[in-house]
Formats: C-alpha cells, structure tokens, sequence
C-alpha cells in the first residue's frame, strides 16, 4: 500500500497523474416515451374494444334502450346486461392488468437479451450500455409496479414480477407496498416483507459514484416486520425473523434458523433481549406460545380462587352472626353477594363511556385542514370542466366509431394530463393571490389559530398537496418536478425525485441532485406549538440516500452524500465532497467513489459477527474496463 502512495506521489510532481472521468448519465427519453406509450397504449386497446362492444351490442339495446321502466325487470337479457356490467368492468380491468404484463415482459426480454442483468458494481462517473439498460429496466417497471401494487388487486403484483423475469418470488409470500422491492431479488416460499421494507438490491454510492447492483436472496419462512432496508448482495436463510427497523448494510449474511434480529445495523437478539425489546414477561411468552392451554389454565385457577374466598366469607360471615346478630349478618351477606358479583363477572365489556377519550386538546392542525379545504372545490371543478370540454370537442365530430375505438387510449391520457394539468395552473393562481396577500417567510411561529403565519402555512400546503399527489401517482410520475418548479421549489430537469416525500416551498436544489426512494426533505415542521421554516439547500451533485429524513435548515455543498437510513438535524451544514451516515448524519470519510477501486466487496456475517473481502468482476462493457482502477493500476 506504502508503494501506491508513492508511486501517486511521484506521478502528482510530474503532473502525469490520470484526471478521474465524471461523465454525466445519460438520460434517454427517447426510450422512456417510446416503451412507455407502446405499453400504455396496447394495454389499454383490448379492453376498450371489449367494453364498448359489450355496451353497444348488450348494454344499450336491452338496458338503456328498453321500452319501459318495468321491462328492464321483467325481461331476462336486460337483467342480465346489468347485473354482468360490474363484471365485465372488473374483466376489462384484469385484461389491461395482463396486458401490461405481457409487453413488459416483452421489452424486458429484449434488453436482457442486449446487456443481461447480473451482479456486479456499474460505475456512474463513466458512460457505458450496461447503465443505460440498467436505466432503462429500472424505468420500464416503475409504471406496472405503480398499476399493480395501487390498484384494485395489489397482491397481482408478485404475478407481474415474476412474469416479466424481474424477481423470482415464491408461493404464499407476501410483499407489502413499498418503494423498491421490484427487481433482482429472489425470495422464498412463505416469506412475509411488512410494510415500507425495501429489498434494495441496487444502491448508489454518489452522482458519480458507483451502482452496488447485486441480487438480494431471501429463503423461505423468512418475517421482515415492517421499515426493513435490506442492501445488495444480502442473503437472509430459511427461518429468520427481523423486528421493526432491523435492517442490513451491503452484501449480508444472516444464517437464520429460528433467530431473531434488529438494530441498525442488523444483529442477533435472543430470548431475552427480545422480552425487554417487547416488554414481555415469562407469563406472556406461556400465553402466546401456548395459547389455549394458557386460556384453559386460567378458568380453572380462577375456579378455584372463587370457591377459596367464597368458604373464607362464609366462615367469616358465620362467625360475626353469633357475635354481632342477624341484622348485623344480613348487612355481611349483602356485602358479600355484592363483591362475589363484581369478582365472578370476568366477561365484563365496557361501554360506551368507558371507551369515549377526550379531544378537546387535538392538535390546531387538524382545524386548520377541514376549514381550507374549500380550496378544492373550485379547483378541482374548473379542471373537470376542462375535460368536459375537451370530451366533447372529440366525440361530437367523429362518425368512424373505429376510429374513436383507436385512439381512445391516448385521449384517455391526454384527459388524465388535462385534468392534473388543469389542477396544477388554477393552484399556481390562487397561490399567487395567497402570496400577495401574505407573504411567505422563515422563521418560528405559533402553531395556533390566529397565527397568520402558520394559517397561511396550512393553507399553502394544501393548495399544493392535489398537484403533487396526482403527478407523483400519473403514469409518468417524474413530470412532478414541474410541478415542484411552478409552485416554488428552485430545481430543474436534471434533478429527480425518486418517490421521495418533499415539502413544496423554501427549497432550492442544485444540478444533478438524486433524492432516493423514501426520502424525506422537509422546510417546515411542527415542534410542540411552534411552526419552523428553514430553507433547506442542495448543492450541484448531492446525492440523499432512501429512507433518509433532511431536517429543515439543512445544507449539503457540492458533491455530499447522505447515505440510506439517515437523518440531519435543523440547520446542519454538510461539508462539500464528504460521505455522512447515522441518525443524527456524522461525517463519515470523504467522497471518492469515482476513484476507489470497483473490484472488491466486503461481506458481513451477521452471526458470526466477522466481515470478509473479496474481489469481483466490475460491471461494465468490455471496451471500457480499461478506465476502471484495478490492483494497482488506475
């Protein structure tokens, strides 16, 4: 190691050493819209036919063109064209579903075909054909992921995974919602990933650093509780259980067998670390392990705790009646009939008092939302105008119901980015008279009514909420950003969200910034009864890792990196060029990923607690592995 130092060295005095390439990505468009709209388009084109077939030679002669009302009852065809409409609607909607899958599966096919996935580091700071497929498969999925897991029937979204040849997921595992979980990973049978766990088997390492793009291996009966972010390269054995938040760094092993694990980063918990961290007793784990036999126990020992004290009472009652009389005795045994009630009623359920709370002190948020609220409806009745409009310009002229048939999937489209479109102009002008009539500004305010401040806060917020929601869940999700720029966030087209929760004002983002999957960027927080706004600012090149939380105030300089699972503290101030981790963010080692060696990889055995490291193939085309730093060679 001595010698590389001086060799570099000695190449710096001569002025002879290697500049590090920092290409940009390419951003292929081109490709996007092309495999978007063919998969959009024919996936729309069999079920509109099969609908508008069923209404005009089923629906509208027996249904809406009876001749009376009571026809419609009595006759059997018109009956049957309105109890099967419902049906033919779910039909019509799985057949898209399935559609969608199939041309997928088909571009999906072809791209293997071209530069084939496999495990490797795809470095980012040098153009090659394996980022770009690598690009545009991540691209080609988000929209049939989107569609499957936010539709009517999420669980088809194992179905959609495996048909395409992204995963491989096994019979009885269930994926809850997440943001990732959707290529490279190969999960047992009965394995259950809980809500918001994120099977990452890509990460990036910085705008021009590296992709870690290795597959993620679950075995079966395998419990991700919930909030999980397991890295690349991860393989997690047969019987493991992971608590809430327990999550994996790159390339982790976990021997699994009825082990239990969690922290950040993962580790084994056993029985009695698993008590404390749920608060159990011995009592408990008898209880849940044992269920009905515990439930059975319980009767009999409240038997025979019954007839115990019911003998003590008596024999007590007795005694004071030769002592004290019968009027004293009657007193005892009303006394006793009372108590024996009250300890024999074990079914006992509460009423309706017991089970009221008091929310007299709810927070003055929620207040606040019901009441703008009214916002929306001039909103959203202008934009659904504008459809009208545009629903009957197309249809009054157009005899060829062929035609109509044809290009009904774009004008489908073309309404749905009407109507977003139309939402997000007449929020951009009602914001604009927000403004002029208070304007915003940073600070700390109270969060209370009468609090111009914060009222004008809320309603700020919810005037941008219906733009982001709708753009972030249309089928090209990434035209967000234009909706971030009218309506006051300072980026432009080079910096992407990648389904990340941002706040919509006091926000100013660089070039070539990428937020990843599940991050959160925050100006504004509620504090106890004080509002705090702080701009938040992103220098050129700044990567956030997923799942990361930026604290208003925050600053990244250039070429900063916060990794995954991380979060910074109000008004902290990240160097430029440095890697930071934790919560709170700590500086980590400085960002050098462009000029680090791709080659090896660093394994973690959780149980064993041991890390070992070995070299692998750089994923890169063959006429560029030249460029890559090897050994000793740059």
């Amino acid at each position: 190691m001595s010698e590389v130092v001086s060799e570099e060295q000695q190449e710096q005095k001569k002025g002879t050493k290697k500049k590090v390439i920092r290409e940009d990505i390419r951003l292929q468009y081109h490709w996007y819209l092309t495999i978007f709209f063919i998969i959009y388009y024919f996936s729309w084109l069999i079920p509109v036919f099969l609908f508008f077939g069923y209404v005009n030679f089923a629906f509208l002669p027996y249904f809406l063109e009876a001749n009376n009302f009571f026809t419609i009852f009595l006759d059997i065809k018109s009956l049957l064209s309105l109890f099967l409409m419902p049906l033919v609607i779910v039909t019509c909607y799985l057949i898209r579903l399935i559609t969608v899958g199939i041309f997928t599966r088909i571009f999906w096919r072809i791209t293997e075909k071209i530069s084939p996935t496999k495990d490797g580091i795809i470095p980012r700071n040098i153009r090659s054909k394996v980022a770009d497929y690598y690009h545009i498969r991540s691209f080609m999925i988000k929209y049939g992921k989107n569609l499957f897991t936010k539709g009517l029937f999420p669980w088809l979204a194992k179905w959609f995974f495996n048909f395409i040849g992204a995963s491989k997921i096994g019979k009885g595992t269930t994926i809850e919602e997440s943001v990732g979980s959707d290529k490279f990973i190969n999960v047992g049978k009965n394995c259950y990933v809980g809500v918001n766990s994120t099977l990452a088997s890509h990460l990036i390492q910085g705008v021009f650093g590296n992709i870690s793009y290795f597959e993620i291996k679950l075995g079966d009966n395998v419990t991700l509780a919930g909030m999980n972010q397991i890295g690349p390269g991860s393989s997690i054995h047969t019987d493991s259980y992971l608590l809430p938040l327990a999550s994996t760094s790159k390339h982790s092993i976990i021997k699994g067998g009825k082990n239990y694990y969690f922290g950040i980063p993962l580790r084994k918990i056993f029985k009695r670390k698993i008590m404390e961290f749920l608060n159990l007793t011995p009592e408990d784990l008898e209880k849940n392990e044992n269920f009905e036999e515990y439930i059975q126990k319980m009767k009999e020992e409240k038997k025979v705790k019954r007839k115990n004290k019911k003998s003590i009472q008596e024999k007590s009652i007795e005694k004071e009646n030769n002592i004290k009389g019968t009027e004293e005795s009657k007193k005892g045994v009303k006394a006793n009939n009372e108590q024996e009630k009250e300890e024999t009623n074990d079914n006992y359920v509460p009423d309706e008092k017991d089970l009221t709370l008091d929310f007299t002190t709810s927070s003055a948020i929620s207040r606040i939302n019901i009441k703008f609220l009214a916002v929306y409806f001039p909103i959203l009745w202008l934009a659904g105008l504008m459809v009208a409009v545009y629903w009957y310009d197309y249809t009054r002229d157009i005899e060829n119901w062929i035609n109509t048939l044809l290009f009904l999937p774009l004008i489908i489209l073309a309404m749905i980015y009407i109507f977003i479109f139309g939402v997000l102009i007449f929020s951009k002008l009602i914001l604009i008279v927000v403004n002029l009539i208070h304007k915003p500004k940073e600070g700390i305010f109270l969060a209370e009514i009468g609090d111009r401040d914060y009222e004008f806060w809320m309603l700020r917020t919810e005037l941008k909420k219906i733009p982001f929601w709708l753009l972030r869940n249309s089928p090209l999700p990434w035209l967000d950003v234009i909706a971030f720029r009218l309506l006051g966030i300072s980026m432009d087209f080079s910096s992407h969200l990648t389904d990340a929760w941002c706040d919509g004002e006091f926000i100013k983002i660089g070039r070539k910034v990428l937020i990843g999957q599940g991050a959160t960027i925050m100006s504004s927080m509620v504090v106890g009864k004080y509002l705090i706004i702080k701009k938040v600012l992103f220098d050129n090149y700044v990567m956030v890792g997923g799942h990361t939380t930026i604290a208003p105030g925050t600053v990244m300089g250039q070429d900063s990196v916060i990794a995954a699972i991380s979060s910074t503290t109000f008004g902290q101030i990240l160097k430029p060029n440095w890697i930071y981790f934790g919560v709170p963010a700590k500086i980590l080692k400085e960002n050098r990923y462009a000029e680090e060696r791709r080659d090896i990889i660093i394994k973690r055995h959780v149980d064993d607690e041991i890390k070992l490291e070995e070299t692998h193939e750089v994923n890169i085309d063959e006429d560029k592995k030249d460029l890559i730093k090897i050994g000793d060679d740059e």
